[in-house]
C-alpha cells in the first residue's frame, strides 16, 4: 500500500479495486493499493485566457475587434463539476484544458457581439461582460469548468467607426462643454451679479450704518457740546455773577467807607461850625455872625452835595439801605441843627443881617447893571428928543436911577427898609 499526497491546487482520482466508481480527493491524502489502484491527478489552477475576437460584424454590421481577459479553473469543491471535469481532461495537459476554455468563451464573446451594436458594447462594457460572463459560465459548467472573472480588455475599429463615434461624441462634449461653459459663465456672470448685488447691498448698508452712527455720533457730540456750552456758560455766568457779588461787595464796602469818611466830615464840620461859632463869639459879633452865616452856608451846600450823591449812589445800589439810613439820619441831624442855629441867628440878627446883606450887594449889582455898557461895547449911539441931559450924563443917570430903586425893591421882598436903617445908624 502507498500513501498519496497533493496540493489544495491538484485532485487525485483514485480508481480500481474496491471502487465501484473512482474517488475525488481535492487537496490531501490516500492510499493506494499498488497494481490494484490507479491514482491520476489534476490541476485545480486557475488559468487566465486572452479572448481574442477579430474583425466581428455587429448588430448593425459594423466589423470590430474584440479582447477580453477571463480566469477560468476546474472547480473542485464540487465532486459533481470535478468528476465531469476529470471525464473531459483527465490525462490532459493545462495547455489543452486552456484551449478548450479559450475557444468555447471566443465562440460565446462572437455570440455576444453579434446581438450588440458597437454603441451598446462601448458605451456599456459591463454590460457586454456580464452577458459575455453568464453564457460563458452556463457552457463551460457542463464542462466542469467554472468562470471566475470575465473583463472586456479592448474595443478595436479598423474602419474608423469608433473614431467617428468618438468625434461625434467629442463634438458633443465639446457641444455641451462650450454649453456648459456658457452656463456656467452665465451662472458665473449670474452668481457675480448676484455677488456684486450683494456686495452693494452689504455696502450700502454700511454706509447707511456709517451714516446712522455718524449721525448718533454727531447728535451725541451735538449734545455733549451744548452740555458743554451750557455748563461753561453756567461756570461763565456763576463767575460773572460772583464776580458782580464781588465787586457790589467792594462798592458796599467802598460807600461805607465813604460814608463814614463823610459822617466824619460832617463830624468834622460841625466841630469846625461849633468852633467858629466860639470864634465868632468871642470877636466882633456882626462880622463873626455873618462869616458864621457864610460858614454855615458852605457847610449846607457841602452836605447836600454829599447827601444828594449818597442818595444816588444809594438808589443806584439796592443793597446801601443802612448808608443811606445812616447819610439820611446824619443830613437830619445836621440840618436840624443848622436850621435851629439860623433861626436862631435869624431871630437876633434878622433885619440887621439882611441890612448887611443888602448893602454888600449893592456894589455888586452896581456892577452888573453897568456890565452892558463895559463888555464889549466899541460905540455907544443915543438919541434925544432935546429935552433934558443928553450923553454920558444922560447914561450915569440912569445907571444911577436903577440903583435908587433898588432899596424900594429890598423893602417889598424883605419888608426891611434900608434907607431907615442907615438913618438909624
Amino acid at each position: 500500500m502507498a500513501f498519496h499526497t497533493c496540493g489544495p491546487n491538484q485532485a487525485m482520482v483514485v480508481s480500481g479495486c474496491c471502487h465501484s466508481s473512482p474517488a475525488y480527493v481535492p487537496g490531501g491524502r490516500v492510499w493506494v493499493w499498488p497494481v490494484v489502484q490507479q491514482i491520476q491527478k489534476i490541476s485545480l489552477n486557475t488559468i487566465t485566457l486572452e479572448v481574442m475576437s477579430p474583425r466581428v460584424y455587429t448588430k448593425l454590421g459594423v466589423p470590430i475587434s474584440v479582447t477580453g481577459i477571463a480566469q477560468v479553473k476546474i472547480e473542485g469543491r464540487n465532486k459533481e463539476m470535478l468528476a465531469t471535469a476529470c471525464q473531459q481532461f483527465l490525462g490532459k495537459s493545462e495547455q489543452e484544458v486552456q484551449q478548450v476554455a479559450l475557444e468555447t468563451l471566443e465562440g460565446h464573446q462572437r455570440a455576444i457581439m453579434g446581438l450588440m451594436t458597437v454603441e451598446e458594447i462601448y458605451k456599456d462594457r459591463q454590460k457586454f461582460s456580464e452577458k459575455v460572463f453568464e453564457v460563458a459560465s452556463s457552457d463551460l459548467v457542463n464542462m466542469g469548468i467554472t468562470v471566475v472573472s470575465y473583463t472586456l480588455k479592448d474595443i478595436r475599429d479598423e474602419e474608423g467607426y469608433l473614431h467617428a463615434l468618438g468625434q461625434k461624441r467629442v463634438a458633443e462634449i465639446h457641444k455641451d462643454a462650450r454649453i456648459g461653459e456658457a452656463m456656467a459663465n452665465a451662472d458665473r456672470a449670474m452668481k457675480e451679479a448676484l455677488a456684486e448685488e450683494m456686495r452693494m447691498e452689504s455696502k450700502y448698508k454700511n454706509d447707511i450704518e456709517i451714516a446712522k452712527a455718524k449721525r448718533d455720533y454727531e447728535l451725541k457730540k451735538a449734545e455733549y457740546d451744548g452740555e458743554v456750552n451750557q455748563n461753561r456758560a453756567k461756570a461763565e455766568l456763576a463767575y460773572q455773577l460772583q464776580a458782580a457779588k464781588t465787586q457790589q461787595k467792594i462798592k458796599e464796602e467802598e460807600m461805607e467807607v465813604q460814608v463814614i469818611e463823610r459822617a466824619q466830615q460832617i463830624e468834622i464840620q460841625k466841630q469846625e461850625i461849633i468852633r467858629r461859632e466860639r470864634e465868632l463869639d468871642a470877636t466882633v459879633r456882626r462880622p463873626a455872625e455873618a462869616e458864621k452865616y457864610k460858614l454855615e452856608k458852605l457847610a449846607e451846600a457841602e452836605r447836600q452835595r454829599i447827601v444828594l450823591e449818597a442818595q444816588a449812589e444809594a438808589e443806584a445800589e439796592q443793597l446801601k439801605g443802612e448808608a443811606r439810613a445812616f447819610a439820611i439820619e446824619a443830613q437830619a441831624k445836621a440840618e436840624a441843627e443848622q436850621m435851629q442855629k439860623k433861626a436862631e441867628a435869624w431871630k437876633e440878627y434878622k433885619e440887621a443881617a439882611m441890612v448887611e446883606m443888602a448893602l454888600d450887594a449893592l456894589p455888586k449889582m452896581a456892577a452888573e447893571v453897568a456890565a452892558p455898557f463895559t463888555r464889549g461895547i466899541k460905540e455907544i449911539k443915543m438919541v434925544s428928543t432935546g429935552d433934558g441931559e443928553i450923553g454920558a450924563a444922560k447914561l450915569t443917570g440912569e445907571v444911577l436911577d436903577i440903583m435908587v430903586r433898588v432899596p424900594k425893591m429890598v423893602q417889598d421882598m424883605t419888608g426891611v427898609d434900608i434907607n431907615k436903617a442907615l438913618r438909624i445908624k
